[in-house]
């Protein structure tokens, strides 16, 4: 059984997530016997960054409950035009999702700062996939991160915490359709201690930026090792150099 922790006021406290709660926790429990390990690492209260890996489109289904059962609410970036769609809008302020910061430039990281400042003041956290979209490595390893993760953790002192899932793609595979039958499939997820991003606190530089996501990616790669029994490739996967053209993706 998943581990279940006391609820922090974001959760018992009434809003939006209930009514979504109340058809996603069970929808996703028909399909997936979630297997949640290294609880302890996501913290019961204050601010976060959950970094996990990400090689199918049901994995943040998987992510959101469990992220809910361990008591927080599950708040995740989204592309900053959803945010001007009539009603979707409103419920993803209504929510407090992060809007993503597509440019680098001088607007794009006050953004980025103000969404720190945000989840600080509030005590809340969110989930980002630091590799931006599904990864395209042949062997569903972890492949290069962007940095946007980092940039709002390092702006706002918060902790990243790493995440692997494993199983997701037997319900889902990559690219491919969602499989109804047998239900109940075994998807584990582990947690591990947060990465330490000490040797960048403070520096925004592309080069500081770049090195602290690898160490997120890393971590994260470990973690999927661990689930897989495998050993992670010393090298990820990097679109750019592979010539493979990413699509639908996430900037950094």
């Amino acid at each position: 059984m998943s581990p279940r922790r006391r609820a922090t006021a974001e959760k018992s406290r009434p809003s939006w997530f209930w009514p979504l709660a109340a058809i996603v926790v069970p929808a996703t429990g028909w399909f997936a016997k979630i297997e949640i390990s290294g609880e302890e690492h996501l913290p019961a209260e204050g601010p976060y960054v959950l970094a996990p890996n990400h090689y199918s489109e049901f994995d943040p289904l998987i992510l959101a409950v469990a992220t809910w059962r361990l008591g927080r609410a599950p708040r995740f970036m989204a592309k900053e035009s959803l945010f001007r769609v009539p009603v979707l809008g409103d419920a993803l302020r209504a929510t407090g999702m992060v809007p993503v910061a597509r440019a680098a430039s001088a607007a794009a990281a006050r953004q980025t700062i103000d969404q720190a400042v945000a989840l600080v003041e509030h005590g809340r956290g969110v989930i980002v996939y630091p590799e931006g979209s599904l990864t395209r490595d042949p062997d569903m390893w972890p492949m290069r991160g962007k940095t946007g993760a980092v940039r709002l953790a390092l702006a706002g002192d918060i902790p990243v915490i790493p995440a692997a899932t494993w199983g997701v793609q037997q319900i889902m595979p990559r690219y491919g359709k969602l499989r109804v039958f047998p239900p109940r499939r075994r998807v584990q997820v582990l947690l591990g201690p947060a990465v330490d991003l000490s040797a960048w606190r403070g520096q925004s530089t592309p080069g500081a930026l770049t090195a602290a996501t690898d160490a997120v990616m890393a971590d994260v790669s470990t973690l999927l090792g661990r689930l897989r029994d495998e050993t992670p490739p010393a090298e990820r996967w990097n679109p750019a150099v592979h010539g493979q053209k990413e699509t639908g993706r996430l900037e950094s």
